[in-house]
């Protein structure tokens, strides 16, 4: 008997785990884990009320105190930290059996020494972020700083500190892990010629640049089968004051070499929403699918329609929602009953630091059809 086609509510099954719709949380920062950087009972409800995605990634989350870049962000650089991830993956699977992976995070150079006691942030090279102030600490911003470069022979400490976090992650009773290599964040730095000037075994050809990213998976896969790890790629992004003009070569050729491992995807932020480098033609979908043909999601700024196509021309087996997440937290139901989407809430509501613009988000059978639908 043939079978029906795939679209973005039907299962999909891999490595031992069932996504009931194809509809991906997306990784959202959300700051709510307090100073202590600890997930608490707000951050499981806020998840669990979600939980009607197919897989839940969650916010990034730092793999270490190096790592910090942003306030009241989650980190799993403590076995503290990793116990309290516990009740965030209970409330998840015990609404709904929802896969929920965990993102691993180190911000690099889009730091600031006030958040580590003074000590300049680390980077593949002593490159500035020249992009926007960051916000510290301190409640104040601050223009970014002339980051340290790692020197090759603590580059295995932070390969450990991956590993570390997934283990942590692991214990915490978490599907699987997302590395984050994307937005310009330390891994992207890395991968990317703008911003790795080096001269060892990490810098100059592509081959090496993308070597951090294969010891991370590797040390990863010690933890967690390949089936269960993700990697988040973002090949048009301009945020964090990236783009390089070997783009093109250098992102499919990551994909290529991402290929080789049967991951539970590959995350690509292909849409241009997130805004894009203009250094040429922006990498598509179709351009991924040409090297990679295991498990793609695609993600940035799509809407039922353009995931429904992608998913049913075989370039997408996921689509991750990011900002629909934040209002709608039944964003499955509605789309499940062509129902219109809460109005997007502007970030001074939905950034804060309380349950406002968190979990007070009404569902739509709560509040009946008021908002104004959207997907961005």
């Amino acid at each position: 008997m043939k079978q029906p086609a795939p679209h973005l509510l039907s299962e999909f099954q891999w490595g031992g785990l069932t996504a009931k719709n194809r509809v991906v949380m997306s990784p959202m920062t959300r700051g709510r884990a307090g100073a202590t950087m600890t997930a608490n009972s707000m951050m499981a409800q806020y998840y669990a009320q979600r939980a009607s995605a197919g897989v839940i990634i969650t916010e990034g989350t730092f793999v270490s105190q190096e790592a910090v870049g942003w306030n009241h962000a989650p980190g799993i650089w403590t076995d503290q930290q990793g116990d309290a991830w516990k009740q965030v993956v209970h409330a998840v699977h015990e609404k709904e059996g929802t896969p929920i992976f965990l993102q691993l995070w180190h911000t690099g150079r889009a730091s600031h020494s006030d958040f580590h006691n003074g000590s300049l942030p680390v980077a593949p090279s002593p490159i500035r972020h020249e992009g926007d102030a960051i916000h510290t600490p301190s409640g104040h911003k601050k223009p970014h700083e002339i980051p340290r470069a790692l020197k090759t022979d603590e580059i295995p400490r932070l390969v450990e500190d991956y590993r570390k976090a997934a283990e942590r992650a692991k214990f915490a009773g978490f599907d699987g892990v997302e590395i984050h290599s994307a937005n310009g964040y330390l891994l992207d730095e890395f991968l990317q010629s703008k911003t790795n000037h080096r001269t060892d075994q990490y810098g100059g050809s592509v081959e090496n640049r993308f070597r951090l990213l294969r010891e991370i998976l590797d040390a990863c896969q010690k933890v967690f089968d390949a089936s269960r790890i993700g990697v988040r790629i973002s090949p048009n992004g301009s945020f964090n004051d990236m783009g390089s003009p070997d783009f093109r070569e250098t992102f499919l050729y990551a994909a290529e070499q991402l290929n080789k491992v049967p991951l539970a995807w590959l995350d690509v932020l292909d849409g241009l929403a997130f805004g894009f480098h203009e250094l040429g033609e922006p990498i598509t979908l179709s351009d991924i699918r040409g090297v990679y043909r295991g498990r793609l999601m695609a993600n940035c700024g799509y809407d039922r329609e353009q995931a429904e196509k992608v998913i049913k021309d075989g370039l997408a087996d996921f689509v991750a929602f990011g900002r629909p997440y934040l209002s709608n937290p039944d964003l499955v139901e509605r789309f499940a009953n062509g129902w219109e989407l809460n109005d997007v809430a502007p970030q001074r509501v939905w950034y804060s630091r309380g349950a406002q613009g968190y979990i007070d988000f009404p569902t739509y059978r709560e509040s009946g059809p008021k908002g104004v639908s959207t997907s961005r």
